[in-house]
């Protein structure tokens, strides 16, 4: 089949009165998605849109202060805060570097859940982290307060969604959730002013998977993002007018034994009529809690010729993820991920050889929009 990424209404789930038969439609076609993609479209997330317009203005509002400001937020060993352009490779975090060795070239800032957020649990803010608000942007810690208490709302209903597809209670990932370590990571994509060489590893957000049970995404209608299909080839995904783009992470695959996939993705620069455009997303990423063990269901031990995945801690998968992003150290437990990102560029280096370059293969100069 051609490649693309499902598009599922999940009104059903989101309304506390849908019918029985809609709730069980909407986990049979999740479950389709979810073992043929790894990536999905969701409608019907109620998300309001004056919530959207409020982040997509505090986004705004800190990507536009002086470059020196924005600095001014970086936060020492805790995934909060400031991370300015070309501090991190994402590729690390599977254990693979980049082909130019050239860090990502887009900027982020971080907000999640404080160990504080639970006051019953004796939760370490070395897991957690506080949080930092931007005072130079009005109703910055507000707009994204409102839409990070959204996405959440959306990644439990996801959840919720999940058990129901893979046939365990419906409060399967309660258990697994209820502190969970969840972040919101807002990305701007853009480059200095004037020219710049583009020689086919210019990149904006290296090959990785993401690290958690699933992470919903608000993205701009701008080319950049691609990701990894079955067929090992890179393909473009914009999202459609009011969706949001949901993916699987590390953790839901070890569940599933790999039948559910963590898919691999990046970001490319967006290169339009020669100049490279402004890109701007933001990422909930809802990792699970800190202490929880995952451990591949009993129903998926048989789903694969693979061996199951080791149970893992949470705060140790995280851990060597963020420490190859973030710190440049390479994450050697990645194994399976970085065969096929590995794969997948030899296919690259073989389609250029052959005449057939990419989005990875262009070249030549281009001025940043």
């Amino acid at each position: 089949m051609p490649f693309q990424v499902p598009v599922i209404d999940i009104t059903p789930y989101v309304d506390d009165d849908g019918p029985a038969a809609e709730r069980a439609r909407v986990a049979r076609e999740m479950d389709e998605a979810c073992a043929r993609v790894g990536f999905i479209q969701i409608l019907g997330h109620g998300i309001p849109d004056e919530t959207v317009d409020g982040l997509t203005a505090a986004v705004d509002g800190f990507f536009g202060l002086p470059l020196e400001t924005r600095k001014s937020y970086r936060v020492t060993g805790a995934n909060r805060g400031y991370s300015p352009p070309k501090s991190e490779s994402l590729s690390l975090s599977l254990g693979v570097e980049s082909a130019g060795r050239m860090n990502d070239f887009f900027e982020a800032f971080n907000i999640g859940t404080e160990a504080r957020s639970f006051p019953g649990l004796d939760l370490s803010e070395d897991d957690y982290g506080l949080n930092i608000w931007p005072t130079q942007v009005d109703g910055f810690e507000p707009d994204v307060l409102s839409y990070f208490a959204e996405a959440g709302r959306v990644a439990r209903t996801l959840t919720r969604i999940f058990a129901d597809a893979l046939g365990e209670r419906s409060d399967f990932f309660e258990s697994l959730t209820d502190h969970s370590i969840d972040v919101l990571r807002m990305n701007n994509y853009a480059l200095p002013e004037g020219t710049v060489t583009l020689d086919g590893d210019l990149t904006g957000m290296g090959e990785h998977t993401d690290f958690g049970l699933v992470t919903v995404l608000w993205a701009d209608q701008v080319a950049g993002l691609q990701v990894l299909g079955t067929d090992g080839a890179w393909h473009d995904v914009t999202p459609v007018d009011g969706a949001l783009l949901v993916n699987l992470g590390d953790l839901t695959a070890r569940l599933t034994n790999d039948r559910w996939m963590s898919t691999l993705h990046r970001v490319k620069p967006p290169i339009v009529d020669g100049g490279i455009v402004r890109r701007r997303s933001a990422a909930y990423f809802h990792d699970g809690n800190v202490d929880a063990v995952i451990s591949t269901l009993p129903s998926h031990l048989d789903a694969s010729d693979e061996l199951a995945y080791e149970p893992i801690l949470v705060r140790d998968h995280i851990k060597a993820k963020l420490a190859g992003s973030r710190q440049g150290k390479s994450n050697a437990a990645a194994v399976r991920e970085a065969a096929r990102v590995r794969a997948a560029a030899g296919r690259e280096a073989a389609g250029r050889g052959a005449g057939k370059g990419g989005p990875a293969a262009e070249s030549g100069s281009v001025t940043p929009g």
